[in-house]
This record gives structure tokens, sequence and C-alpha cells, in this order.
């Protein structure tokens, strides 16, 4: 438990770095986003829920900028739950549409309903819209890959010797 609350108070900082910096604030939000991961890694689907809880209503109580938490809550911050749900089926073909689904979901969310707050700076139109979502496809199959890729790291580096350590006590 208290390991998932440390994880939770180092997202909330890094989520509070995002209201800080000019630039990047996406890729900040996505920092702070793999910690509910480490939570399920560590502590099991429990763990990240309240990993995921606990910084998402602390980030609108405490941040200056909503639209960071909003963005944690509705994507980066949820989507290693949806990952790890959709991953325990282990068919990676299902996976991927899945995984897929659940993107354009949101980014269907973030364009119709939250586009002032998010996607103001895209000068798309509704019939450019289908660029928009092929192109975010792609790029979120490669945050995807990369995301599993920090997790096997996280497991190895991070995990496995936590563990170690714990048992040897």
């Amino acid at each position: 438990m208290a390991y998932t609350a440390l994880l939770a108070a180092l997202s909330l900082v890094i989520l509070y770095g995002s209201c800080l910096i000019p630039t990047g604030r996406a890729g900040v939000v996505g920092l702070a986003g793999l910690l509910p991961a480490a939570a399920v890694i560590s502590g099991g689907p429990s763990s990240g829920v309240l990993c995921y809880a606990g910084t998402g209503i602390l980030a609108f109580l405490l941040l200056p900028d909503k639209g960071n938490a909003l963005l944690y809550l509705l994507f980066f911050g949820l989507y290693p739950l949806v990952k790890y749900s959709i991953e325990r089926i282990r068919r990676l073909p299902l996976e991927l549409v899945l995984k897929l689904a659940f993107f354009n979901g949101m980014l269907s969310v973030f364009w119709f309903v939250l586009r002032t707050i998010f996607l103001s700076a895209i000068p798309l139109s509704t019939q450019s819209l289908p660029l928009l979502y092929l192109g975010g496809s792609a790029v979120f199959l490669m945050y995807d890959f990369g995301f599993s890729k920090l997790i096997a790291f996280y497991i190895a580096r991070v995990d496995k010797p936590l563990r170690n350590g714990r048992s040897a006590n």
C-alpha cells in the first residue's frame, strides 16, 4: 500500500511539473501515466486502480491546469489499466483491435467533446478527420510498443530487485 501511495505521489509531482513547462505537456502527462503501470506490476490491478484514482482526484484538486488532469484521467493514467486488462487475453490480433478501439474512442471524445481544450492547435477540418485517426493510430501503436518496452525494463530492473530484496528480509 505504501509503495502504491509513493507511486501516486510521484505521479502527482510529475503532473504538477507538466503545468510548469511551456511545451511538451502531453509527454510529461504521459510520463506520469507510467506510474499506474508500475503499481499494477508491483501490487496488482487493485494497486493500479488506487494509484490512478488517487492521482486523478488529487490532480483535479491541486493542479492549476485542469486540462492536464483531464488528459491523465481520460487517457494516460487510464491506459495502463486498460492495457493490463487487454493483454490478459493473450491473442495479439484481438489485443491490437481492442487497444485501437480504446484509443480511437478516446480520440473521439477528445475531438468531439473536448476539442477546445486539447486539440484546438490542430488545424483540421471535419473532412480531414480520417487523417487524424489514421495518423493518431500509428502514433498510438508506437506509444504502446514503447510502453511495453518500458514495462519490461521496469520488471527486470526495478520490480525483480525489489521483490528479491523483500524476500531476503
